[in-house]
């Protein structure tokens, strides 16, 4: 479900980055450069459709964003609860590093340079 959220966000950011991309903030842009568009609805009416898409778009990210914070803290919370899995890393014992320094031994001379 989570991942189904998360494709769905993706999906739709793209759609907005391409469909701000057709607008110009002063109504020219992209979507006044189709002529047969134009001929049907008008420059006005093609500008006023990519903005309810733009709109829509926003308010779709806005919604499936909300719901992906509840999905995801829900997961979280269940997966914290599994005392099974926190009892098996409390009683694991990790066994001590081989050839690994202590704190106090002296580290190791550094060679010497080769005489010429």
């Amino acid at each position: 479900m989570a991942s189904f959220i998360t494709i769905l966000i993706i999906l739709i950011s793209i759609l907005l980055i391409l469909v701000v991309l057709v607008q110009n903030s002063k109504g020219g842009g992209i979507a006044s450069n189709f002529s047969a568009s134009n001929q049907v609805m008008g420059v006005q009416k093609t500008t006023e459709v990519i903005e309810k898409i733009t709109w829509g778009l926003i308010i779709a990210l806005v919604i499936l964003s909300v719901v992906a914070s509840f999905v995801y803290k829900s997961s979280t919370i269940s997966i914290s609860k599994d005392t099974e899995l926190r009892e098996k890393i409390e009683n694991t014992k990790s066994a001590p590093i081989k050839n690994f320094p202590a704190g106090s031994e002296k580290p190791a001379p550094a060679p010497e340079p080769a005489a010429k």
